[in-house]
């Protein structure tokens, strides 16, 4: 099958029907954008890609290419191949959402990724029960040396990316995030382009 492409417009969500062996690339179309991202097992979305658990499997607070990303139930879902970025994807952040917005004083309450991915979900008839800390690709969160957490803008590029394997069946959704608290991504939300190649 040839590959698929898929912009998302910035503050918007998309979700990707993955089959097992499929390569993935999030792809950073104009720079700076952070990705929230979530992969769920495909029968059930009680399984689904958990940061808390990849961190323990890894024994690291953040992953480079080599690593495999286990889901809550310490299953692999998904392996690091490639990151043409600097780097920076965090692990340790929620997803920007309605109540967070209020909690920081933003001024605006939506588009956010919590509801994005609620959203989505939903529409696929796969209500979620609990909504899993994100895996915030292409954000810049530094750790201080006294603990305190720092948010800088991304470092990601034009055209940077990091490409993934399918290591079970399962649905991908990426949330181009609209926040502008941190100065996450420079400034303005933009866009981001998802690419899925099957192996098959």
């Amino acid at each position: 099958m040839p590959p698929t492409l898929t912009f998302i417009p910035p503050g918007e969500a998309r979700a990707f029907s993955v089959s097992k062996g499929a390569l993935i690339r999030i792809i950073n179309s104009e720079g700076h954008q952070v990705v929230d991202t979530w992969a769920f097992d495909s029968s059930s979305s009680n399984e689904f890609l958990s940061m808390a658990h990849s961190r323990s499997s890894l024994y690291r607070l953040f992953f480079k290419p080599g690593d495999t990303l286990v889901s809550n139930r310490f299953r692999p879902m998904l392996t690091i191949l490639k990151d043409t970025s600097p780097g920076y994807h965090d692990t340790l952040h929620a997803a920007c959402s309605l109540e967070s917005n209020r909690y920081y004083g933003a001024e605006h309450l939506r588009p956010n990724c919590q509801d994005n991915l609620k959203k989505i979900m939903h529409s696929r008839e796969t209500p979620l029960q609990a909504i899993p800390c994100p895996w915030n690709i292409f954000e810049r969160a530094v750790i201080l040396p006294d603990g305190e957490l720092k948010d800088e803008p991304s470092l990601a590029a034009t055209g940077d990316y990091l490409e993934l394997n399918a290591e079970i069946n399962l649905v991908l959704v990426c949330s181009a995030c609209p926040s502008l608290i941190g100065n996450i991504s420079s400034g303005r939300p933009r866009g981001a382009t998802v690419e899925i190649i099957n192996q098959q």
